[in-house]
């Protein structure tokens, strides 16, 4: 069963995500009291737990959920294969994919100028929020094979 690991925000762009019990999703809008919240197609960002284990074994065992500036952290599910126009439920929430993958910063994230590497440009991926309600660890994610998405939700 694919499920969320933890819920991660940041009230700042540009800094580390900390990891909360529960985030309030808001259709077109992304996640309540997180920087990267807005009326855009990457609204909200997961990661596989088994790509940031990945990372740990090259050395990195320190990584911790949030670290690739990640809002939700999954297992059981590869991410990275899903695409462009998914639809995820996530707990009560439904998400649709909209991008898969992003560029590393200008200069490289401090885990690319650490190995050489990064997982988000190839393994994150981005979604908005179609469905809103509440996600927290432990909420089951399944992909919605056809969904009919309530009118006024679903523009980006």
């Amino acid at each position: 069963m694919a499920k969320v690991v933890s819920v991660n925000i940041s009230e700042k762009k540009g800094v580390r995500k900390h990891t909360v019990e529960s985030i309030e999703l808001r259709p077109q809008w992304g996640i309540v009291g997180d920087a990267h919240a807005g009326n855009w197609h990457r609204q909200i960002s997961l990661l596989a737990e088994e790509s940031i284990d990945t990372m740990r074994s090259l050395g990195l065992s320190h990584l911790s959920p949030g670290a690739f500036a990640e809002n939700i952290n999954t297992e059981g599910i590869d991410l990275k294969s899903l695409p462009v126009g998914t639809m995820l439920r996530v707990g009560e929430c439904l998400l649709q994919v909209t991008q898969i993958g992003k560029e590393c910063h200008q200069d490289g994230c401090a885990i690319f100028k650490a190995t050489g590497q990064c997982v988000m440009p190839t393994e994150g991926i981005f979604a908005v929020v179609l469905i809103g309600g509440h996600v927290r660890g432990g909420d089951r994610i399944a992909i919605e094979p056809e969904t009919t998405v309530p009118a006024g939700h679903g523009e980006t």
